[in-house]
């Protein structure tokens, strides 16, 4: 298997944190840069996840495609009455 190049990375975390960490790696028997890494990966996706969403949502307002403010307001003023509006479009 290929070694993928690595670099080492320092952060300080407040102790409750690093203990964490360290039960988690025990827990599944991994080492404590094995829970760190996978954090961070999961962290970076979520983080690309919602620059792309906010991206696609600036788009979509610079193409007009939003819903007034006044339109939102009438239909959640409306939720939990006998009578809801139907959800703007």
């Amino acid at each position: 298997m290929a070694q993928t190049e690595t670099r080492t990375l320092t952060a300080h975390v407040p102790v409750p944190l690093a203990d964490k960490v360290d039960q988690i790696a025990e827990r599944l028997e991994r080492s404590r840069g094995w829970v760190i890494k996978q954090a961070l990966s999961a962290w970076v996706a979520q983080e690309d996840e919602r620059n792309r969403l906010t991206r696609e949502a600036l788009a979509a307002v610079d193409a007009g495609a939003v819903i007034e403010h006044a339109a939102v307001q009438a239909w959640a003023e409306s939720l939990g009455t006998d009578e809801p509006l139907p959800a703007p479009r």
